[in-house]
């Protein structure tokens, strides 16, 4: 039913659970991952909080912590697709928009699933830190599954 799942990553345990769950999803369904991690361009740090200023840091140096960044979370991902006989592909994408980088990679991918997990936050913790799945799902035409993770105690 599916041949390309693209599964979005941000190195955290969480996100982990659903790369995990997508890969065992496309794995009984026969098809690929593409795993993928947005970072966000250095011009967006400035003015959201001085990030830049209080740290000193260059353009240059931001661009090889988050590229280096990428290939680490995006390993693990190629790592377990592998191990479980999935075919995989990984790329990292830069966008002021996490939610418009995961879609725009689908659509350049031509994956016809993104695979997506969520805290499953609700009330004033997600006016107040967004839903990145949320926006994904209002922005797509791609099918899209949510798995809701669980928070580890």
């Amino acid at each position: 039913m599916f041949n390309k799942i693209l599964i979005p990553t941000d190195g955290s345990p969480l996100s982990a659970q659903s790369a995990n769950a997508g890969i065992s999803f496309a794995r009984t369904n026969g098809a690929e991952v593409v795993a993928l991690y947005v970072t966000q361009p250095f011009a967006s740090t400035i003015g959201f909080d001085g990030m830049a200023a209080a740290y000193a840091i260059s353009d240059e140096d931001y661009d090889k912590v988050t590229s280096d960044q990428a290939k680490v979370y995006l390993q693990h991902v190629v790592d377990r697709a592998e191990t479980a006989g999935v075919k995989v592909t990984s790329h990292a994408v830069s966008n002021f928009n996490v939610a418009d980088g995961i879609v725009q990679a689908a659509k350049d991918n031509h994956c016809d699933m993104i695979f997506i997990g969520s805290h499953g936050r609700s009330g004033l913790s997600r006016i107040l830190l967004g839903s990145v799945t949320t926006k994904v799902l209002s922005l797509t035409h791609t099918s899209t599954l949510v798995y809701r993770v669980k928070d580890e105690a």
